[in-house]
């Protein structure tokens, strides 16, 4: 499976973007959609943060960062997820990556963390000035 995360760039404080991630390479698609995808990002010498993620119930989960300004959704005819970022802040600069076969629900924090997927793009880098 390969995931290609596209849709980052550079706006101002307050602005808006939407990433895409596009899948390619599944075998058994019905077994990819049974676990969550989701977004993270990742600043330089930090740890990778979990920023939202999506069931194959349609159930999200978001990081309280973020809360209010971003929404994750899936298409689920070919699996392509999106993030919508909006009233972007400073503090949202970071080279965001797409995931995916990670746990199989949202209901706990488990979905914020990297360790739980098996699949990662090479990301985009989001700038927020």
């Amino acid at each position: 499976v390969q995931l290609v995360e596209s849709g980052g760039g550079s706006v101002q404080t307050g602005g808006t973007l939407r990433l895409s991630c596009t899948v390619s390479g599944v075998i058994t698609p019905t077994h990819f959609r049974r676990y969550c995808m989701g977004w993270f990002r990742q600043v330089p010498g930090t740890k990778r943060e979990g920023v939202a993620a999506i069931d194959s119930e349609g159930n999200t989960g978001y990081a309280d960062s973020v809360k209010g300004r971003f929404i994750i959704s899936k298409d689920n005819a070919d699996d392509t997820l999106y993030l919508q970022m909006n009233d972007l802040k400073p503090e949202d600069t970071a080279k965001y990556y797409c995931a995916a076969e990670g746990p199989l629900f949202v209901g706990t924090r488990s979905w914020a963390a990297p360790s739980e997927y098996n699949v990662w793009g090479q990301g985009t880098q989001v700038t927020v000035s």
